[in-house]
């Protein structure tokens, strides 16, 4: 795949060629400083995906691709946050925060890999709790590190996501998640909830062999006798 990188920060741009070297999937066919030369190499090298900052001199990447009529796939590089909401509104492939984790890199060459050789596009990969995650309820936008979220609850055809105060739902079912998500975490307490564990702030047995925890931020979340044997499986020494 063909790859362009732009970035103000001549340093910026080193080091992520030098990340992306370990994967010979990626050919770095151009660097760019601002968004009035990226214009022209995408016009001129067709390129398969770019790796674009946010701020830069003069155009931001966002004003970059406003004027492109044959987007790539997009990989933001940044080291704001504050910019992921509008990144997934725009459908950006991937956002990655500097300075740019060698591993989450890996994630995403292998995720652009799978799309490239016409696989399924729906993420299923496999995530951290040190991953952010894009979530949309409504008119509302949030983008979250999955350890900052303590529980996840089902309603029906939608999931509830607790964390900070906040409690948005997803149309997403329960399985699907848990299918990505570290059970030694994220563990699957009932049909109707998966609980991080580490918001566990107290623990005690209940009736008919199953576990009642208490999360902090209040919520009270049972574990059935079944899974409650799963998790002292699990935990154990």
């Amino acid at each position: 795949m063909k790859a362009i990188i732009i970035d103000d920060e001549r340093l910026a741009r080193q080091e992520l060629k030098n990340l992306l070297a370990a994967h010979k999937e990626i050919e770095v066919v151009a660097e760019c400083n601002d968004a009035e030369t990226a214009k022209e190499k995408i016009k001129e090298l067709a390129p398969d995906v770019i790796f674009l900052d946010v701020q830069m001199p003069g155009k931001s990447g966002f004003e970059l691709l406003e004027e492109i009529s044959a987007v790539p796939d997009v990989v933001f590089v940044t080291a704001y946050d504050d910019h992921a909401i509008k990144a997934f509104e725009i459908n950006a492939f991937d956002y990655l925060l500097k300075p740019v984790q060698p591993q989450r890199l890996a994630e995403t060459i292998k995720k652009l890999t799978l799309k490239e050789g016409g696989e399924k596009k729906e993420n299923n990969s496999p995530l951290s709790e040190q991953d952010q995650v894009f979530i949309k309820d409504g008119e509302k936008c949030w983008f979250v590190k999955l350890s900052n979220i303590r529980l996840f609850e089902s309603e029906g055809n939608y999931v509830r996501v607790y964390f900070d105060t906040n409690r948005p739902l997803i149309l997403r079912s329960l399985n699907s998640l848990e299918e990505r998500l570290n059970e030694k975490v994220f563990f699957r307490a009932s049909r109707k909830h998966i609980v991080n564990l580490n918001w566990v702030e107290s623990i005690e047995t209940w009736f008919n062999g199953g576990l009642m925890v208490k999360l902090r931020g209040g919520q009270e979340v049972e574990i059935s006798r079944r899974q409650a044997v799963r998790l002292k499986d699990l935990m154990s020494l």
